[in-house]
């Protein structure tokens, strides 16, 4: 068994996935496995997995699938996991290689079963194109450093300071336990990854390391907002799955720490189904808005209550052409101070 399996989704990406493999092999640690998952690449994606696999053939192997999306690679890649711990790393993302070895040496200190940890955290960095400073999504004032914790040892969470795909590192084991699958063909999955495997961790270690590179700047990508416009119902398909993990939160005797972090979680990405939404402005959509906290309402009364009083909630339903706007705008400001992407 090696200790860490990291899978590298990658859907015609032969100008910059060697940046990241190449980012991945930097290190003098060989207890890795990299399981790149060609995901029916049209260009020369599979060319370059495999003349890295001939390269590398004790750490590198090749998955070549037809194609089913983010969500499809990664449950290719954690079928075929070996190591203990389980990462996903984007091919146009790349880690920093002194904060890549100090993640191995951590895990590597907790690699016998009394000791394995549910979930590592460690920070990441917006490499945004073109942009001078680089913003770090740190997690210094939330989390205890230099232990092992659990959720009652977070400290307070600010709105916005949330731990996405690129935080994260499971146990392997734990994401086959609970048989965690993500839907196929559909983006921004990376949100039910991190998601639905929270509440059943319990051992959680912290590593104050900016490790990994999280690129922005593309017009082709699924973060671009008019590239979420166009996908909204996939976004709104995410939204929903999450809603529905969210009564696995109400029916379990939940932390109340990781209850209020999954709370707000949820609470912003229904703001962003939202605003997607009210900014996409056709009928259809605004339809779709409505039928989106009409199933919160049904699905939850008092969790409809909470979210429509709050902030987000309030903004994101303003009535009226001018209120769409007001909205918009709103949305802006609060996405500035807040520091969400």
């Amino acid at each position: 068994m090696k200790l860490l399996s990291v899978i590298v989704p990658c859907y015609n990406s032969e100008s910059y996935m060697e940046f990241c493999l190449d980012s991945l092999l930097a290190t003098e640690n060989k207890d890795i496995e990299i399981i790149v998952v060609n995901d029916g690449s049209k260009d020369k994606t599979g060319e370059i997995a495999d003349s890295y696999s001939s390269r590398f053939p004790d750490i590198v192997k090749v998955i070549h699938q037809d194609n089913g999306g983010h969500g499809e690679a990664i449950n290719s890649g954690l079928k075929s996991a070996t190591g203990l711990y389980f990462k996903v790393v984007d091919s146009d993302d790349w880690v920093n290689r002194e904060a890549y070895n100090k993640i191995l040496d951590t895990l590597s200190r907790f690699d016998q079963d009394e000791n394995i940890l549910d979930l590592v955290i460690s920070n990441f960095v917006y490499e945004k194109e073109g942009a001078k400073n680089k913003k770090t999504m740190s997690y210094t004032k939330m989390l205890p450093k230099g232990r092992v914790f659990s959720w009652n040892d977070v400290r307070s969470i600010k709105l916005g300071q949330y731990i996405l795909m690129h935080s994260v590192i499971y146990k392997t084991e734990l994401l086959k336990q609970i048989d965690l699958k993500l839907p196929k063909h559909t983006f921004y999955v990376d949100n039910i990854f991190v998601y639905v495997p929270l509440i059943y961790v319990k051992k959680i270690y912290y590593v104050d390391v900016d490790f990994y590179r999280y690129f922005i700047g593309r017009d082709d990508q699924s973060v671009n907002e008019q590239v979420m416009i166009r996908r909204v119902d996939q976004q709104i398909r995410v939204n929903k799955i999450m809603l529905e993990h969210y009564k696995n939160v109400l029916d379990k005797k939940t932390d109340h720490k990781l209850k209020r972090y999954m709370y707000h979680y949820l609470e912003i990405m229904t703001a962003i189904s939202s605003i997607l939404l009210i900014n996409s402005g056709t009928v259809e959509d605004l339809e779709k808005k409505r039928s989106l906290w009409k199933l919160i309402k049904e699905f939850d009364e008092l969790l409809y209550y909470k979210l429509r009083t709050r902030f987000f909630g309030v903004i994101v339903n303003i009535p009226g052409k001018l209120g769409r706007k007001i909205s918009v705008g709103l949305y802006r400001i609060s996405q500035k101070a807040v520091g969400f992407n």
